[in-house]
């Protein structure tokens, strides 16, 4: 029984439901959508100013590979649901952003550049391709390779250990790639 000062919380009911189950719905509900809260405004105001300048997109890229491995991670080490639909629904949020980020320099560039894409296999262009749709493939790609080694080595503790370890030291280092791109331009506008 859950009490506080005395009181049975699974007695107060509202609309049918209790009030513990009522704070663990919302709680589970702010942990799926807590991640993707802090990326409306940037995607509103990328969308309102027509300017990526000061945003990332190596960001997303972190967010991305640390959201696939952790979904990965899932398959070998069972952990909550909410969880599991945070990774989700950030790694459509994530190739949401790219979209806008990609479709305004798109349309801001006065002289179109040379296409850039994932099958040109460049690497000094890694990540800063010309069309979203070299973006999808990396993903693919990526989520192809991670799976199939996942499912080759579901069964190896150290393997599904370290992908654990991957995806949370990914989301760690998020910080990382913004910090750069601010240093590099000298300042934080736009972050």
């Amino acid at each position: 029984m859950d009490s506080v000062f005395g009181l049975d919380l699974d007695e107060f009911h509202i609309m049918g439901l209790s009030i513990v189950r009522i704070v663990s719905i919302t709680s589970q509900t702010a942990m799926v959508l807590g991640g993707v809260v802090p990326f409306i405004p940037q995607y509103l105001d990328i969308r309102r100013s027509r300017n990526t300048e000061g945003f990332s997109l190596f960001v997303c890229l972190t967010l991305l590979i640390a959201h696939i491995l952790r979904i990965m991670f899932w398959f070998g080490r069972r952990f909550e649901l909410p969880l599991l639909a945070q990774s989700i629904i950030m790694f459509f949020a994530m190739l949401v952003l790219v979209h806008l980020c990609v479709t305004v320099n798109q349309k801001s560039e006065i002289i179109s550049p040379k296409a850039r894409r994932f099958t040109d296999f460049d690497l000094q262009y890694f990540w800063r391709w010309t069309d979203f749709l070299s973006y999808v493939e990396f993903t693919l790609t990526f989520c192809l390779a991670v799976g199939a080694l996942t499912y080759l080595l579901l069964n190896v503790t150290v393997y599904v250990e370290f992908l654990g370890f991957m995806a949370v030291f990914c989301e760690a280092m998020l910080g990382a790639p913004q910090f750069y791109r601010n240093f590099q331009n000298k300042s934080t506008l736009g972050m």
